[in-house]
């Protein structure tokens, strides 16, 4: 694909005085992970919010693969092919991991006539690929609700996958996670990135996932983009060392 898989141009947001999102622009191609950072009240989540559709721009416009988002509701975007996955994971806790990925194979499917009759009768197979997937077919009987937190950020990633997705939205992926999991859950988030040529674009609180995963970096502060680039170049942008990595802070 030549052109961006999702692209935003001119994005504004207000709440009352508070212009929390002023003419942002950005694109995530096809196989590119794309990173958004900034410090606390940079206005990150205002600009997930307008690009999965949960807020509406006072401004600017959002397209997916060309087509105006504007007007949509999130659940409308997601059937176009958006996944996403959520600071806090959105897992049914009673239900087996299995169950849980053909719930979400379910919807995608159209067949939430069926949502009333048990989830294991419906796409078992596609269910168990997924979860092969992201390294979780061992535990495909286990309860979500008695799994350490790694591995239920794992089954939140297959049941993203089970809309085949053209972009993946991932909000603070690695929260509450030890080092040593965040970074497996961002090797293989890219490494899928990678095969499926998904566009992926994150938000992260984690300077060591950031640099260690994103092909480019985004960064805001007071609603507006202030830097652009890989790693190296986002380390030595003078504004973002004064504003976000010498800060201190998060």
């Amino acid at each position: 694909m030549s052109g961006p898989v999702l692209e935003a141009r001119g994005l504004h947001k207000r709440f009352g005085g508070v212009h929390a999102v002023n003419d942002v622009s950005l694109a995530v191609h096809a196989g590119e992970m794309l990173a958004l950072i900034g410090p606390n009240g940079a206005g990150k989540s205002t600009c997930f919010n307008l690009l999965n559709g949960q807020l509406g721009a006072d401004a600017g416009e959002v397209r997916l693969e060309g087509r105006p988002l504007a007007g949509l509701k999130p659940r409308a975007i997601w059937r176009l092919g958006v996944g996403r996955t959520f600071q806090i994971t959105a897992t049914f806790a009673s239900m087996t991991v299995r169950e849980n990925v053909q719930v979400a194979l379910i919807s995608h499917h159209r067949r939430v006539w069926s949502f009333w009759r048990p989830a294991r009768r419906h796409f078992g197979n596609e269910a168990d690929a997924l979860l092969a997937q992201v390294g979780m077919a061992d535990q495909a009987e286990r309860p979500c609700g008695v799994l350490a937190y790694g591995d239920l950020k794992r089954v939140e990633l297959a049941m993203a996958l089970a809309n085949d997705p053209k972009l993946l939205l991932m909000d603070e992926p690695t929260a509450g996670m030890a080092p040593s999991e965040r970074i497996a859950l961002m090797e293989l988030t890219r490494s899928l990135v990678r095969e499926r040529r998904l566009a992926c674009l994150f938000t992260e609180h984690d300077m060591d996932v950031v640099f260690g995963h994103a092909d480019r970096i985004i960064v805001m502060n007071r609603g507006s983009l202030i830097a652009e680039g890989d790693a190296a170049a986002v380390r030595a942008n003078p504004a973002v060392r004064e504003v976000y990595l010498g800060s201190g802070g998060h």
